[in-house]
């Protein structure tokens, strides 16, 4: 499966996101965390910041609900303009119902595990989901550092995709950077969110490329 490179807007400068979103054209899509100040202790963008992001951006939007009660609001994101919508299985109640009405509304959807939530309940209904998040830190704040400990987690979904004949994604969410990308790739993540690293630099499009090389390297396709 293809590497894809989703920066965190997260990580951008709030008073310009269309010429923010312009740095990041070649990257896959635009990784959107929307926090609700409930799940998790942090508050960010809500449906009309989704709406017009949607409008400007030259990249699909990936976005990632932090939200308490996502049965309830996922759908509308999916409605909004978004190309992906994720959850936490932490915060929903019926999350199999919940992805088919996001995949109703047109939008793939995926489902985000915290780092102290196991993946195995849901290694057997990989085909409910486009992709599977596995944090690679306690979701809430950007600019964490990688927690390793996750990548037997990624292992699993991976090996578990691959034996069920399942074309869902892996995404890896926290501290992915130049120094941690390849060990992702090599434990089976395709998706890579990252923020610090793709919008700190003088050159998110060339970090971007960057990073998509190194993760391709580490399993041997570069």
């Amino acid at each position: 499966m293809s590497i894809r490179i989703h920066p965190s807007i997260l990580a951008a400068d709030f008073a310009n996101f269309e010429s923010e979103l312009r740095r990041i054209s070649r990257a896959d899509s635009a990784h959107v965390d929307v926090m609700d100040n409930h799940f998790v202790p942090n508050l960010t963008f809500g449906l009309p910041v989704v709406e017009r992001l949607a409008e400007v951006s030259p990249v699909p939007l990936d976005l990632h609900l932090m939200i308490d009660d996502p049965d309830r609001w996922a759908p509308d994101y999916a409605t909004a303009g978004a190309d992906s919508v994720t959850f936490h299985v932490e915060a929903a109640r019926e999350p199999v119902t919940l992805a088919r009405a996001i995949r109703a509304k047109g939008a793939k959807v995926g489902l985000a595990l915290k780092p102290g939530t196991p993946v195995e309940p849901w290694l057997d209904r990989l085909d409910e989901f486009d992709m599977i998040l596995v944090m690679t830190v306690e979701p809430g704040f950007g600019g964490q550092e990688f927690m390793h400990d996750m990548m037997p987690k990624v292992r699993l979904v991976a090996d578990a995709a691959k034996t069920g004949g399942h074309p869902t994604r892996v995404q890896v969410d926290g501290g992915v950077g130049p120094a941690t990308i390849g060990e992702a790739a090599r434990n089976g993540a395709d998706t890579f969110v990252a923020g610090s690293s793709v919008f700190r630099s003088p050159d998110p499009d060339a970090t971007i490329h960057e990073l998509r090389r190194l993760a391709e390297k580490a399993v041997g396709r570069a």
